[in-house]
């Protein structure tokens, strides 16, 4: 990956949306040059998908919770097949230490947020924290130096 290829990622990261005429002018680079880049970068699984970001409180979902569910009182497989079955939840991450699962879940008001809780219960204790704002709720993210 070189600079261009970073530079690429910036402005797809940017807006998934622009054409590849525009990404051509802003990178100095022909539309063929700029289609097998991106080409390239989607086969070694640096870009893995292009999305729309969409807005919570705009549909109705803007209270933003982070759960953590500790003793967990079924097996992880069929934990997981629950958690990934809920349309709450936007993230869920099995990790080291005293918590098992962090839960990032998005509901409507706090009975939405109720009946999250009285689903995630049988499963194991859990400890939920209400986003009051946040400061970085998303990062485009690239490459350091070092890590190419």
């Amino acid at each position: 990956m070189d600079k261009l290829d970073i530079d690429l990622l910036k402005l797809l990261q940017q807006n998934a949306r622009i054409t590849i005429s525009e990404l051509s002018k802003r990178i100095a680079l022909s539309r063929p040059s700029i289609t097998e880049r991106i080409l390239r970068l989607e086969e070694r699984g640096i870009i893995e998908e292009f999305t729309a970001r969409v807005s919570l409180p705009a549909i109705n979902r803007g209270t933003i919770l982070f759960i953590q569910l500790s003793s967990l009182k079924v097996s992880n497989s069929e934990f997981e097949q629950m958690i990934i079955r809920d349309e709450d939840v936007l993230e869920c991450h099995r990790v080291t230490g005293s918590t098992s699962y962090f839960i990032k879940a998005a509901v409507k008001d706090m009975g939405s947020m109720k009946l999250l809780i009285d689903r995630l219960m049988p499963y194991g204790d859990i400890n939920t924290s209400i986003v009051l704002e946040s400061p970085v709720p998303y990062r485009h993210i690239l490459p350091k130096e070092g890590d190419l």
